[in-house]
């Protein structure tokens, strides 16, 4: 299995802790991981230009930095995104490389091989947030057409791992274990569900009558959503 994780921050503190949990779970002699650390690995803020979404990908300023970790992301079986809630958010570092992943979400250019993807989000919270925090990057991963997600968010009651109380953290091992199982049982068995199908049916139409971005209809009709021909008017 191919695994990218993005940490929404450079400490490890509670999130980062379960994280490899989850990893040292899935590890073993087959398994690859990339690891990616925000703001360490990520790109500047996204400017709003739109160049990603009119002539392409790496015409974006960041694209230097944005396309290896987009490639990670591609080459991966399991992505697994993880933030500690600030704010009763994700972090501003992962918001900031989620916003140059625009061009992938299915209203643009979606990557034809999401479709057959796990996604994984994490977050923790010292005190509430933590499960808007992950439904908050799931949606993410939903847009982009992934259609096998999970999340797992925890309200720790604790400003850091170590002075998590044992028997919570001891529930939170289990938890992991549990939800480890589910995704190796997943794995390779992965189809569109009805949501993400009805979402992609909608997109398509919406391209089939595009006619001011021909970037992202012409990556319609490359990978056969589209018949080629002239643009509907």
């Amino acid at each position: 299995m191919k695994i990218t994780v993005l940490h929404g921050q450079m400490h490890h503190g509670s999130t980062w802790h379960i994280t490899q949990l989850f990893i040292n779970a899935l590890q073993n002699e087959t398994a690859q991981i990339s690891e990616f650390y925000f703001p360490k690995d990520g790109p500047a803020p996204c400017i709003g230009c739109f160049q990603c979404f009119l002539k392409g990908e790496n015409y974006c300023p960041h694209a230097e930095a944005v396309q290896p970790i987009a490639a990670s992301i591609e080459a991966s079986d399991l992505v697994i995104l993880e933030s500690p809630c600030y704010v009763y958010g994700m972090s501003g570092q992962l918001k900031s490389f989620l916003d140059h992943m625009a061009y992938r979400w299915m209203s643009h250019r979606p990557h034809p091989s999401m479709s057959g993807k796990i996604g994984l989000c994490i977050s923790t919270a010292a005190g509430l947030g933590s499960g808007r925090t992950a439904k908050d990057m799931q949606q993410n991963l939903f847009y982009w057409g992934i259609s096998k997600l999970y999340r797992y968010s925890v309200n720790v009651s604790a400003m850091n791992w170590e002075t998590i109380d044992p028997k919570r953290k001891a529930r939170i091992e289990k938890q992991v274990s549990t939800m480890v199982s589910r995704i190796q049982k997943s794995a390779g068995a992965v189809k569109p569900g009805l949501k993400t199908r009805f979402l992609f049916s909608i997109m398509r139409l919406n391209q089939k009558g595009n006619t001011w971005n021909l970037t992202d209809r012409n990556h319609w009709v490359a990978n056969g959503w589209l018949p080629a021909g002239k643009t509907d008017r």
